[in-house]
C-alpha cells in the first residue's frame, strides 16, 4: 500500500473542499503533485485516475471555466473544486431504543460478505456523533450465517455490476450445468438462499439456490450489465411457491438417530435381522434433508424418494472424491491465520481516514488503543494514519493549514480538521447492510424484552431516518432480502432472556445429538445468540461443571428452577459469542477446505489459516469431539477434509466407504 499516494488522495481532497473559486491545474501540480509527476503527461494521467478515485468516495468534483477566457475550455485557466456539503452524512441523531435496533441489525452480518459495510456504517453515525452507546438486550446476539462463500461472492459481483458463472445442479433435469447469470439480486426464501437474476443462456429471469451451486462464482471478466429499475429481490421471492410436502421412506438403525426419530410421522421395525426400522419422515426440501441424512453416515439408509437418494449419495462421493486428491503441502505463516481479505488499498486507508477524523472531533481524549480497537486495526496501523494526517492539508503548507492532531500520553485529541468532521454518506453496500438487517428482525427487538411500547416504533422510526439518509445509496437495499431472525421458539427465548435479566437458573431436557439422548440439565444462563433463525443460550451448565451452548430447537423442556444463578461463570466478552470453547483436552485437526467451504475456518475458529494455490484453504481447528468429525466430513459432502491426524482421517474413510456401501456404491478411490 502506498502511503505517498493516500497522502496525495488526501491533500487533494483537502484543497478541493477548502477552495471557493477553485484551483488550477498548475497549482494542483505544484502544490499536491509536485513529487509525484515528472512532466505534464505524468500529472495529468494521475490527476485523472485520482479523480476517477475520489468520485468513488461520493466527491464531484467540480469544473469551472473561465468566462474571460477566449477558449472556454482552456485547460490553463480551468478550475477545480468540490462543494464543502458534497456527499457529506446528513445529520442522523438516533434514541437509544433507535439505536439498539440499530446494532441489532448491524451485527447480523457480523461474519457475512456485508459485515464489514454495516460495521463501517456505524462507525460513521458514531463518527458523527449520532450514535448513543447501548448495550444489547439480555446479551442477545442476533446474526447470520449465509450460504456460504458463493454469498460473498454474488454480493460483490453485484456491487460490481459484473456477470457471474458457475456450475448448478438444475432441479429439472439432474445434471450440472454451467449457468452465466446477470446477478440482480439476492433472497432468503423458506429456509434457503436464492440468486435471481438474467439467465444469459435462456435469456430469461430465473432463480438459483446457492446451495445447489457446484462450483466456484468467478466474475465473467471486462462485462458489465444494468439491474432493471426498480428491482426488489423480496418481492421476486415472494413468487416463488413452497416446495410440495414428500415422505422420506428411511432405513434407520436401531436405538440410534433419536433426532430423527422424534421427527418419524411412523416407525416400523424391519422383519429381518439387520436390526433396522423403517421410518417415514416428511420434507419439502430434499437437498436441505440429504445434508442432514448423509451426516448420519452408515446409521441410515434412504429407501425413497430416488431425488433425495441421489442426493445422499452424492454429498458421500463427493466427500470421497476429494478424500482421494493429493495431499497438499502442509505449510502454515508463523503469523498464524493467513489473512482472507483482499490486499488493503490507499482507496481503503482513504476510507478510514474519513471515518477517523470526524471521530476524533466528536470523541476527544480516547487512549490511542481504544481508537484502533473502534476500527479493528493495530496501534501501530492506527499511528500510521494518524502521521500520513498530520502532514496533511492545505496547499499554501502554513501550520494553520494543515491537521492538528496529537496524542499525549497516548490520548488523542485533534483541534483542526479543516472541514472533514462529518463523515461521507453511505455507500450502496453500506445502507443495504442496514437497511436489510433492519427489515430482518422481525419481532426480535420486542422477543429480546425492550419496553412494549419502543421496539415497534424504533424500528420503524430507525428505518425512515436511515433511508433518508442513504438516498440513491440505498438503491442495494432492494436487491438483499433475507427472512425475519426472530426465533420460532418464541416462548423458550421469553424465558431465557427474562431468566438472564432476573438472575433465575433454569431446568431443562435437551436433546444431544452427538450423544443421542435426552439429558435433564440445571443451568445459569448467560446470552443468547443465533446463526440465521437457528437460536443457541450459553449457559453454565452444573452437571457438566463448565459452560455449554444448547440449542433452543433441542430444548424439549424449559422452566425456572426457584433458585438464583450460582454466579460461578459469567458471559464471555467475546463477540460474536462462540459455539465451541477451547480446552487442553481438544484435538487439533488439520482440514483442507474447498474454495466454497472457506468460510468453515471462521465458523469453526481456526487457530491458523494458510491459502492454497485454487483459492481453499488449509485450517488448523481444535475439536473437542473427535468421534463427531467424520458427521462433519459427510455433512459438508466435497468441502472439507481431514489432513491430520492420520487417523482420525482413516476412521473417517472407513466412515464415508460403509455409508456408500449402503447404496452400493463403495468407493474405488484409494484414500488420500
Amino acid at each position: 500500500m502506498s502511503a505517498s499516494r493516500t497522502e496525495r488522495l488526501l491533500n487533494l481532497l483537502l484543497a478541493l473542499l477548502n477552495t471557493k473559486v477553485g484551483l488550477t491545474r498548475a497549482v494542483l501540480r505544484d502544490k499536491i503533485y509536485h513529487d509525484s509527476a515528472e512532466n505534464d503527461v505524468a500529472f495529468g494521467r494521475m490527476f485523472e485516475r485520482d479523480k476517477v478515485d475520489l468520485k468513488q468516495f461520493g466527491f464531484e468534483i467540480e469544473t469551472l471555466m473561465d468566462p474571460r477566457s477566449f477558449a472556454g475550455d482552456d485547460p490553463a485557466t480551468t478550475r477545480y473544486r468540490i462543494g464543502k456539503d458534497c456527499n457529506r452524512l446528513p445529520d442522523v441523531s438516533l434514541t437509544p431504543a433507535e439505536s439498539t435496533v440499530l446494532l441489532l441489525a448491524a451485527q447480523l452480518w457480523e461474519r457475512a460478505a456485508l459485515g464489514t459495510a454495516a460495521a463501517n456504517a456505524v462507525r460513521k453515525l458514531q463518527a458523527a456523533g449520532g450514535f448513543t452507546d447501548v448495550d444489547l438486550p439480555a446479551g442477545v446476539q442476533p446474526r447470520i450465517k449465509p450460504a456460504g462463500q458463493a454469498f460473498d461472492d454474488v454480493v460483490a459481483a453485484m456491487h460490481g455490476r459484473n456477470p457471474v458463472r458457475f456450475g448448478y445442479l438444475a432441479v429439472s433435469t439432474g445434471r450440472e450445468e454451467v449457468r452465466e447469470v446477470e446477478p440482480w439480486g439476492l433472497g432468503s426464501r423458506f429456509g434457503q438462499w436464492y440468486l435471481v437474476g438474467l439467465d444469459r443462456g435462456r435469456g430469461a429471469k430465473r432463480l438459483f439456490r446457492l446451495s445447489r451451486m457446484t462450483t466456484a462464482v468467478s466474475v465473467v471478466a471486462g462485462e458489465h450489465f444494468d439491474p432493471p429499475e426498480g428491482f426488489n429481490a423480496r418481492a421476486e421471492l415472494a413468487e416463488l411457491n413452497e416446495l410440495p410436502v414428500q415422505q422420506a421412506v428411511l432405513e434407520v438403525d436401531m436405538d440410534r438417530l433419536l433426532a430423527l426419530r422424534k421427527r418419524a410421522a411412523f416407525v416400523e421395525a424391519v422383519p429381518d435381522d439387520n436390526n433396522r426400522d423403517h421410518i417415514v419422515v416428511e420434507f419439502r426440501d430434499p437437498e436441505q434433508l440429504a445434508e442432514e441424512l448423509a451426516s448420519y453416515g452408515p446409521h441410515v439408509k434412504v429407501a425413497g424418494p430416488a431425488e433425495l437418494r441421489a442426493a445422499v449419495v452424492r454429498r458421500l462421493k463427493a466427500a470421497v472424491d476429494f478424500d482421494a486428491l493429493p495431499l497438499p503441502q502442509l505449510t502454515f505463516p508463523e503469523a498464524g491465520r493467513a489473512p482472507r481479505a483482499r490486499k488493503r488499498t490507499s482507496e481503503d486507508q482513504l476510507a478510514r481516514m474519513l471515518q477517523l477524523v470526524p471521530f476524533l472531533v466528536h470523541h476527544q481524549g480516547l487512549h490511542i488503543q481504544e481508537v484502533a480497537d473502534h476500527f479493528g486495526i493495530t496501534r501501530k496501523a492506527l499511528i500510521d494514519d494518524l502521521k500520513i494526517l498530520i502532514c496533511s492539508g492545505l496547499p499554501e503548507g502554513y501550520p494553520d493549514d494543515l491537521l492538528d492532531i496529537q496524542w499525549e500520553n497516548d490520548h488523542v485529541y485533534i483541534s483542526e480538521h479543516l472541514d472533514l468532521n462529518r463523515p461521507v454518506r453511505f455507500s450502496e453496500d453500506e445502507a443495504g447492510a442496514l437497511l436489510t438487517g433492519l427489515a430482518m428482525l422481525g419481532d426480535l427487538p420486542a422477543l429480546a424484552g425492550m419496553p412494549e411500547d419502543e421496539p415497534g416504533s424504533a424500528l420503524e422510526s430507525v428505518t425512515l431516518k436511515l433511508t433518508g439518509a442513504a438516498g440513491q445509496a440505498g438503491r442495494l437495499a432492494g436487491s438483499v432480502a433475507g427472512q425475519s431472525v426472530a426465533p420460532e421458539q418464541s416462548q423458550a427465548f421469553a424465558t431465557i432472556t427474562r431468566a438472564i435479566r432476573e438472575g433465575q437458573q433454569l431446568h431443562l431436557h435437551y436433546l444431544s445429538l452427538q450423544r443421542d439422548e435426552v439429558t435433564e440439565r440445571d443451568v445459569d444462563p448467560l446470552r443468547l445468540f443465533s446463526l440465521d433463525n437457528t437460536w443457541y443460550f450459553e449457559a453454565y451448565c452444573h452437571s457438566k461443571a463448565g459452560l455449554r451452548n444448547f440449542r433452543l430447537d433441542r430444548v424439549e423442556l424449559l422452566e425456572p428452577n426457584g433458585r438464583p444463578v450460582s454466579g460461578t461463570a459469567t458471559a464471555e466478552q467475546d463477540f460474536p459469542a462462540r459455539l465451541f470453547t477451547p480446552s487442553d483436552d481438544d484435538v487439533l485437526v488439520v482440514l483442507q477446505l474447498t474454495r466454497q467451504g472457506a468460510g468453515l475456518a471462521d465458523d469453526y475458529y481456526a487457530e491458523r489459516t494458510a491459502q492454497l494455490p485454487d483459492g481453499g484453504l488449509l485450517a488448523e481447528v481444535r475439536f473437542g469431539n473427535a468421534e463427531w468429525l467424520p458427521m462433519f466430513v459427510s455433512q459438508h459432502g466435497g468441502a472439507v477434509r481431514i489432513l491430520e491426524p492420520e487417523g482420525l482421517r482413516q476412521v473417517t474413510r472407513a466412515w464415508l466407504d460403509a455409508a456408500l456401501a449402503e447404496y452400493g456404491s463403495a468407493s474405488d478411490s484409494p484414500a488420500g
